[in-house]
């Protein structure tokens, strides 16, 4: 027995320094940690917070170390949360966690898992989640405090480890040796963490003080009303936000045929009908998801990149592009299927009217996370507010939803007098590919992804063959870059943004712009900030080219 109890002793000692150990090495991405057997040879590293937390709890007397061992563990146990929550957001979003900003996306987080294998799995997900994080806490500290009794117990052995270690990491450290590229040996992936962690919080408050001040700079804020936009006078403009519309759509040969199909298509029949077209990029704040963060740059020319900066800039009385749109004498539209709740916002942005997924007259079937197919969305348009007789130019922002994630089911084009209220969708949509099936092939996924962005980019161009005239103007470009799971976590934050006109003035005016003609952006095309838009637009298409 007492044999036994010694060997479970040792047993458990040992797990609790594997445990540990693979707590402070373990890197923060996926994508860091090498395939197949080179998995073992990222795991040989020094992590040079043990061996400073070892030289620490063996100086101190035992109530003191066990005090120490106690907050150590419950230190690591919130870093090891952190860094899965990192896996989770690098894998998604292509970024790092921040934990004082960050907590709203969880909810978003929580709905793509819904999406991608059902209610039930995402409740288990989430279930699972808060688990290992409550098992993280205990089991840290338990292995932390059982590691320090050890220490005692052969103080001249642990002493001379932690001397050879220490040397052999300043070596290594200098050296900046590598077994595997990009994982340096000697490690400080848990205290550049920790650090990471701590410094947010100052430097979220010196961002906020920061954008403050960026709120205030606007040089078309004093602009003259019958000077603003006065090169659209009488000219009716559509902004039409296409979901998830990135650079990846139009560039990644591995599923871009069928988006690049529907762009030549399209720009064939718009050309048929007397329209052209000019494509260039703009750089995303976001990447992923956050659709609100670059709606709201591109609107406002700020650069808004995180929930911080977007609750100051809501609060300002910011000119937006909407409201600029307003004060030259436009009537201020928002069509905003994926709004399913209060939206004060929309006063912030400067509209007249806001249509939102209650009031958009959709009777037809649920399309996953999109509440109603972007044609339907786009023959509202029309009935709403553009096909009115007797109405003032308007300024019409639209944000369509079928290109989101999980792209399925994604219906099929149909005559524009066939839409009804939604009902035809029934039929078209009832045997569509669940989520959760779909996910299961990645493959797939990416190609499930490019024929919803044919769908949607269809629905803006075939409208505007179908309704637009010489006095229609298409904005029309991406918010984001889709999930990593569609183009991995090095893609850029590119998205393509055309202008499309009947009358030759219009793209007359940002002929110096250097975009490509066309509706497919060439692989050269200029590369804006998406906060550089709103400024550029409102001094071409003011007559005195701008404030001065």
């Amino acid at each position: 027995m007492k044999q036994a109890r010694r060997v479970g002793g040792i047993a458990l000692t040992t797990f609790a320094g594997l445990l540990v150990f693979l707590a402070l090495v373990l890197p923060d991405q996926i994508t860091r940690l090498p395939p197949g057997n080179f998995w073992g040879t990222a795991l040989l590293r020094v992590p040079i917070e043990a061996l400073v937390a070892v030289a620490v709890l063996l100086a101190l007397p035992y109530r003191a170390r066990r005090i120490t061992a106690t907050v150590l563990g419950l230190v690591l146990g919130v870093l090891t949360i952190l860094k899965i929550i990192d896996i989770g957001f690098f894998a998604v979003l292509a970024r790092q966690f921040d934990p004082v900003l960050d907590w709203v996306l969880l909810e978003d987080g929580y709905r793509f898992l819904e999406d991608s294998i059902g209610a039930g799995g995402a409740f288990g997900v989430a279930a699972v989640a808060v688990l290992l994080a409550a098992a993280s806490l205990v089991l840290m500290t338990l292995s932390v405090r059982r590691l320090s009794r050890a220490l005692p117990q052969r103080p001249g052995l642990v002493r001379a480890t932690v001397a050879t270690a220490a040397v052999a990491w300043l070596a290594l450290a200098a050296m900046s040796y590598q077994l595997v590229g990009g994982i340096p040996v000697a490690s400080t992936s848990a205290s550049e963490l920790a650090r990471d962690t701590v410094l947010a919080v100052p430097k979220d408050i010196a961002d906020r003080k920061a954008f403050a001040k960026e709120v205030q700079v606007d040089a078309f804020r004093d602009m003259p009303p019958d000077q603003l936009l006065g090169a659209l006078r009488g000219k009716d403009v559509i902004i039409g936000f296409v979901e998830s519309y990135g650079r990846d759509a139009v560039e990644n040969p591995g599923f871009n045929r069928p988006v690049l199909d529907q762009l030549a298509a399209d720009q064939k029949g718009l050309a048929a009908k007397g329209f052209q077209a000019a494509t260039g990029y703009l750089t995303s704040p976001t990447f992923g998801g956050g659709s609100w963060l670059a709606h709201s740059t591109f609107l406002s020319g700020l650069w808004i990149d995180n929930q911080n900066r977007y609750r100051s800039l809501v609060a300002t009385d910011r000119l937006t592009l909407t409201s600029a749109f307003k004060r030259a004498g436009h009537r201020t539209v928002g069509f905003e299927p994926g709004v399913t709740y209060a939206w004060p916002e929309g006063d912030f942005y400067g509209y007249d009217q806001v249509y939102d997924s209650h009031t958009l007259g959709y009777e037809g079937p649920a399309l996953s996370w999109s509440t109603m197919p972007d044609q339907f969305v786009m023959r509202q348009v029309q009935a709403y507010e553009h096909g009115k007789a007797k109405r003032p130019p308007l300024l019409m922002e639209v944000t369509l939803t079928s290109s989101h994630t999980p792209w399925t089911p994604v219906p099929r084009t149909l005559p524009w007098d066939q839409i009804g209220d939604g009902s035809a969708y029934d039929s078209m949509i009832s045997g569509a590919e669940s989520p959760q099936s779909l996910f299961a092939d990645p493959e797939r996924v990416r190609q499930a992804y490019a024929g919803s962005i044919a769908y949607s980019v269809e629905s803006l161009t075939s409208y505007l063959e179908t309704y637009g005239d010489e006095n229609t103007v298409l904005v029309m470009l991406g918010d984001h870059q889709p999930n990593s799971v569609v183009v991995g976590s090095n893609a850029s934050k590119d998205v393509p943004v055309s202008i499309v006109a009947k009358d030759p003035k219009v793209l007359e005016r940002i002929a110096s712009w250097g975009w490509t003609d066309g509706l497919t952006p060439s692989p050269g095309a200029p590369v804006w900030p998406m906060s550089e838009f709103r400024d550029r637009f409102l001094t071409a298409y003011s007559p005195q080219g701008g404030p001065h």
